[in-house]
């Protein structure tokens, strides 16, 4: 396999590795529910959130569920 002739110069390489300095972030958007950050056309990781309409409802820890099932039979002894 041929070898190069001349040393390339500082100036070429560096300029060859700054190509992946140019990479941007992706673009984000604001959830219209929570206002976290999220990727437009995505569910909003945060509340679950699409389009003003719930998609995805969050998951409730145990303990609160347990709570809210007792408000629940609370209100319908009632």
């Amino acid at each position: 396999m041929p070898n190069p002739k001349r040393k390339h110069t500082p100036h070429r390489r560096d300029s060859r590795r700054s190509a992946n300095s140019k990479i941007e972030a992706e673009n984000s958007s604001k959830c219209s529910n929570c206002g976290a950050p999220k990727m437009p056309h995505k569910v909003c990781p945060e509340c679950g959130f699409y389009n003003g309409k719930l998609v995805v409802p969050r998951k409730v820890k145990k303990s609160k569920a347990k709570e809210q099932q007792a408000k629940e039979a609370q209100e319908e002894a009632k």
